[in-house]
């Protein structure tokens, strides 16, 4: 009882007993969040198999993360991430800085122990003619990136030809 003759409700202080195991969807999703934070982190996967995690993420059937797979240990994680870079960016850079988000994240949402993260850019992003400037990522005093103009079928091509009334002798 207290001051107030009321008795405590507090439980005995006795362990709690059980285990907790963290499957490795649960990290690869976690350095998934983190990978994509990084500036320079256009997608992660590479090609079809990008468009294939967002099909399955599309139908509910999404188990992992496109580009990140991770395998737990008792008290340890080994991440391996394939992601594609924006264009501009020191490649170096971006891996080094992903590799420190990805260790951060998963150490302190996990409490597990990263023994390594491996970082594969399997790919660089450039943008096309239909992409703003301002959705680029150029560092300064790197060149732009090559802009693929839109392409016009010759003149006859599909559909019947048109003559310039110019162009007869």
């Amino acid at each position: 009882m207290d001051q107030s003759g009321h008795t405590s409700a507090q439980p005995a202080a006795t362990p709690a007993t059980g285990s907790t195991s963290i499957s490795d969807t649960a990290v690869a999703k976690v350095a998934a969040t983190a990978a994509r934070s990084v500036p320079g982190v256009q997608f992660l996967g590479v090609g079809s198999n990008r468009a294939l995690g967002a099909l399955r993420g599309a139908v509910g059937a999404g188990e992992g993360s496109p580009g990140v797979s991770a395998e737990v240990g008792q008290r340890e994680v080994a991440v391996d991430i394939i992601l594609t870079a924006a264009y501009g960016l020191p490649l170096q850079q971006i891996a080094d800085n992903v590799r420190a988000a990805v260790y951060v994240a998963v150490e302190r949402i996990t409490g597990l122990s990263v023994i390594e993260v491996n970082v594969e850019i399997g790919d660089v992003h450039i943008p096309d003619a239909s992409t703003a400037p301002a959705q680029t990522a150029s560092a300064p005093g790197l060149p732009e990136p090559p802009v693929r103009a839109p392409t016009t079928p010759p003149a006859g091509a599909a559909g019947g030809s048109t003559i310039d009334p110019a162009e007869q002798p």
